[in-house]
């Protein structure tokens, strides 16, 4: 039987004190990584570090801050001795219409989604480079491949990562750093939860399989990716969304 060990990597995965982020943080450290968990507050990323494996570390990190994000890369490089799997999953929304989308709404999300990711993967990959070996997993969303009312630079940040990883992923792909995309669907989060009765029957009757994924559902796939069962993928878009966008 075919199994998922990353005994030996060390992992960064941002926007994971809760959610996603979270359950793929304790995916990888199940499989054997030693996780770095990176939240906006110092504190609740070092809370949940303590909880996913007593070899895993927190990190603050405001993904929007280019400075911030540069230095995080380096201070588990310095702390792990190595960097091996990065997984640019923290994100942000800022929704409206486009007529009342604000330049400010526009910009924050951009820069948290898509120029967070860049600025983490140009510092995480210098090492993995020389070390000839490395994992990049951008999670994007289905509205970067299909886009959606009310969230044109959400859409837009997601489609921008998609043209960054598979760009990136040509460039480094003769030195062993693979660099792919997970693209979740509806996913049962606090975000879904605030959902109406009526919105979520809307939204699982529009998914061929009729419910909502689970956070492990995307940690499974970014495990997998970050594996040597994926060692010969790359520059790919995995979908995980129960078949919504086939």
């Amino acid at each position: 039987m075919l199994a998922i060990d990353l005994t030996g990597k060390v992992a960064l995965v941002t926007g994971s004190t809760r959610g996603i982020g979270r359950a793929i943080a304790e995916a990888l450290a199940k499989a054997g990584a030693r996780v770095a968990v990176v939240g906006r507050d110092a504190a609740k990323a070092q809370a949940a570090a303590a909880e996913i494996a007593p070899d895993a570390r927190g990190y603050g990190c405001d993904v929007a801050d280019a400075a911030q994000v540069t230095a995080l890369v380096e201070a588990v490089e310095k702390d792990f001795g190595q960097l091996d799997i990065l997984v640019n999953n923290a994100g942000l929304t800022k929704d409206n219409l486009l007529l009342r989308l604000k330049d400010d709404d526009w910009q924050q999300v951009l820069d948290a989604n898509l120029r967070g990711a860049f600025v983490a993967m140009r510092a995480a990959t210098r090492g993995m480079m020389k070390r000839r070996f490395g994992r990049v997993i951008n999670i994007a969303s289905v509205v970067g491949l299909t886009g959606n009312k009310g969230q044109a630079n959400y859409a837009a940040s997601k489609a921008g990562l998609i043209g960054l990883t598979k760009s990136v992923a040509k460039e480094l792909a003769t030195r062993n750093v693979l660099c792919n995309v997970v693209a979740p669907g509806f996913i049962a989060t606090d975000m879904t939860a605030a959902m109406t009765d009526e919105a979520k029957a809307a939204t699982n009757a529009a998914i061929p399989m009729e419910r909502m994924g689970q956070p492990a559902d995307i940690a499974g796939a970014v495990a997998f990716l970050s594996s040597d069962l994926a060692a010969y993928i790359t520059g790919q878009v995995l979908v995980v969304d129960g078949g919504m966008v086939m």
